[in-house]
This record gives structure tokens, C-alpha cells and sequence, in this order.
């Protein structure tokens, strides 16, 4: 079966699919004929729908993606930019949570929306972990607190200007400040050769970040678990990462327990215009 797919009826050979293409490896040789695949398309194309999407006509369909099996663009429910604005102004970092557990179901409606997330290439390399509980949480936060310990007894420089012995003793007070007692945890991984690794996965967990509210979930980037993860045995082999990947992000979530009123006042923008 060809890579491209043209419904020659449907078609207005307006060139639009040509124009849209990421890498070029569309053509018109003829304005009477429908667009057709440069000579090694089929090596070239990355699959990401671009043709398919942009084609008002729904004319067309890759092989792997046929236009009448992608869902149309709901223009009613895209959000006007007072809302946009607002929905990201208003963002917090949750580090108190509600002692509720989070349904697998909503987890994965969330992950599901998460993996649209732009990718190099289209690569879609970013895959995830999720620990659901609180009890797996606390576990892996142990973890990152021995791996604290040993960078005091080291005496590394961030034990220091992090003021990690202070974590330490509030976690053997029974106060987690590192994973903040969160019910979940989601963890981004892709392989450790791939280039566009840390961006791809930082743009996943973004995604996440942004679209938790809506299920009534906070989130916060687990930054000292990022760290245990990337450089303590003890963490990686609990984690259980395929063979050649490593986490590139991670974020506490769950029900958060405060509601926030207002939008912190932040510094203006630092742009230079060239």
C-alpha cells in the first residue's frame, strides 16, 4: 500500500498538504493532479499527520493514518486567550495533598492526553512509570533520602547550599519534604542516546502539568527525585527502567488539600529584540 493516500474526489489541489509538510516530501507536478510523494518519501516521512490534519477537504490519509479516523477539530471547544491566560497564570505547584487515593482510570485519561506532546522528529520516544500510591511513593522517597545521606557523609558541595541535612531530619520527624507525602508519582523516561530526550519528556510532563487541574489534580516537578533517579543505584534498580533508558523528569501528583485564590505577582519579562 502507498505511504500517501489522495481521495482524487475529495481533493481541490489547492496545495495546501504540500505547503504544510514538515519535510518537504510532497509535490504538485501538476495542478490538475492531486499532490503526490517525492522520490524516497517513504524513508523520509516521519508519520506525523500533518497532511492529514491541514487537509480541510479530508482528502487526505497516510497509510497509518486514515483522515476519517482522526478526530475533527471542535473549534467550540478550544479556549479563548482570557482562558489560556488564566489556566497558566493561575498554575501552582501542589505540595499539600489530600490523603485520596487517584483512580488508574483518571491516570491514564491524563498520560493519554500527555502523549500528544510534541516530539523531535515525531519520534514519540517519552514512555512513563507511575507509582499509584502512597505507600510506593514514601518507598522511592527513602531511597532519595539515603542517597541525601551519602552526600553529606561526602560532604558534596549542593549538601550544603541545598541545606540537605535539613531534609534528612525532617524526614526522620516523619515529615516528607521531598516527595511532600504525594498519593502518586509519574516519571518520564527515553533512551539515554536519543538526543531530544530531557526536551521531549520536560514537554510531556508540561503537558501533564497543564491538563492535571482539569481532572481536579496538582502537580509539582520532583526535583530531588530527578536527581536520586539519574545517579543512585538503589532508586534506578527499583525503578526497573528498560535497558538503555533513564528518567528525564518526574512529578509529584494528587488532590490537592488548599484551593489558591490568587495569582502571584511574578517578575516582567527579560526579552531582547533583535
Amino acid at each position: 500500500m502507498s505511504l500517501l493516500v489522495v481521495d482524487s474526489e475529495k481533493c481541490k489541489r489547492d496545495g495546501i498538504c504540500v505547503a504544510e509538510c514538515p519535510l518537504r516530501i510532497l509535490e504538485m507536478k501538476d495542478a490538475s493532479l492531486p499532490p503526490s510523494p517525492v522520490d524516497g518519501a517513504e524513508q523520509m516521512c516521519i508519520r506525523c499527520g500533518h497532511c492529514v490534519a491541514v487537509c480541510p477537504h479530508g482528502a487526505m490519509s497516510l497509510a497509518t493514518m486514515k483522515s476519517d479516523e482522526c478526530a475533527p477539530v471542535q473549534k467550540d471547544l478550544l479556549p479563548r486567550l482570557e482562558q489560556v491566560e488564566h489556566l497558566m497564570r493561575s498554575r501552582r505547584s501542589i505540595r499539600t495533598y489530600q490523603d485520596k487515593a487517584i483512580g488508574r482510570e483518571k491516570l491514564e485519561k491524563l498520560l493519554d492526553i500527555a502523549r500528544y506532546a510534541p516530539t523531535g522528529t515525531n519520534s514519540q520516544q517519552v514512555k512513563w512509570v507511575v507509582v499509584n500510591s502512597r505507600e510506593g511513593v514514601r518507598n522511592m522517597t527513602g531511597m532519595v533520602v539515603d542517597l541525601i545521606r551519602h552526600m553529606i557523609s561526602e560532604k558534596h558541595p549542593l549538601a550544603e547550599s541545598y541545606r540537605l541535612p535539613g531534609f534528612v531530619k525532617a524526614w526522620e520527624a516523619g515529615i516528607d519534604l521531598i516527595s511532600r507525602g504525594a498519593p502518586g508519582l509519574v516519571i518520564a523516561h527515553a533512551p539515554k542516546d536519543y538526543m531530544m530526550a530531557q526536551t521531549d519528556s520536560t514537554i510531556a510532563l508540561t503537558f501533564l502539568d497543564l491538563a492535571a487541574p482539569s481532572f481536579g489534580l496538582g502537580t509539582c516537578w520532583a526535583g530531588f527525585f530527578m536527581i536520586a533517579a539519574s545517579q543512585w543505584p538503589p532508586l534506578q534498580q527499583a525503578l526497573a527502567l528498560p535497558e538503555g533508558n533513564a528518567c528525564f523528569g518526574a512529578m509529584m501528583i494528587g488532590y490537592p488539600k488548599y484551593k489558591y485564590h490568587r495569582i502571584p505577582q511574578r517578575n516582567a519579562a527579560m526579552v531582547e529584540w533583535l
